[in-house]
């Protein structure tokens, strides 16, 4: 058995690429206090899934078998957490206090994916989705891992860009509001879509 790379490296661009909790965070950071200073945040987000891969890839899933409310309950928390940080954004006003304000850093940035009901859905569809039966476990996080990061570095970066172009056009203009409750929305829109998709 072996690995569909290929098909797994477009899954992965399609799911990093899109909003979700983690983008929406990139974006806010990165029109609020622009891209240079949120580069930590960036790192730390895009090293966080890894978090959830390796421990996946070495049988989490099983255990979650065995204690399946455990589970349950954890992903209802986490996507509070991830609808309480879209509430935010969306009462963010881009630049609104930034000379004051640190930029979160790369231990912020650590705990997104973590906390991301979408990023673990992501993930175990990459295992189940492209992983052969017969594959060491070790190959199959591997690869997994770094398919998934080499998409981050790439995307993640993008989002953050794309906040501060945002921040430098509509910060300050009626449109801001408008469109920061946007953004919340889909964010909120990602997790429930991940949490009621398949009716769990």
């Amino acid at each position: 058995m072996s690995i569909a790379i290929l098909p797994l490296a477009v899954f992965a661009i399609s799911q990093v690429g899109t909003p979700g909790p983690a983008n929406m965070a990139l974006l806010a950071t990165g029109a609020r206090f622009g891209f240079r200073a949120a580069l930590p945040f960036v790192a730390g987000v895009a090293l966080g899934k890894q978090l959830i891969i390796w421990p996946i890839g070495f049988g989490l899933m099983e255990l979650a078998e065995t204690a399946p409310a455990v589970f349950k309950a954890l992903k209802y928390i986490s996507a509070a957490y991830i609808i309480w940080l879209a509430w935010k954004v969306g009462n963010l006003r881009l630049g609104q206090g930034a000379a004051k304000a640190t930029a979160p850093g790369f231990l912020a940035g650590l705990i997104v994916h973590p906390l991301n009901p979408k990023a673990w859905a992501m993930i175990v569809g990459s295992f189940t989705g492209f992983v052969g039966a017969g594959v060491a476990p070790l190959t199959a996080t591997a690869t997994v891992a770094a398919v998934l990061l080499a998409c981050q570095m790439v995307l993640h970066p993008l989002w953050t860009l794309g906040g501060q172009a945002i921040a430098q056009t509509v910060a300050g203009t009626r449109i801001e509001p408008y469109l920061m409750w946007t953004l919340a929305a889909m964010t909120v829109a990602s997790v429930l879509f991940v949490l009621f998709a398949k009716g769990t």
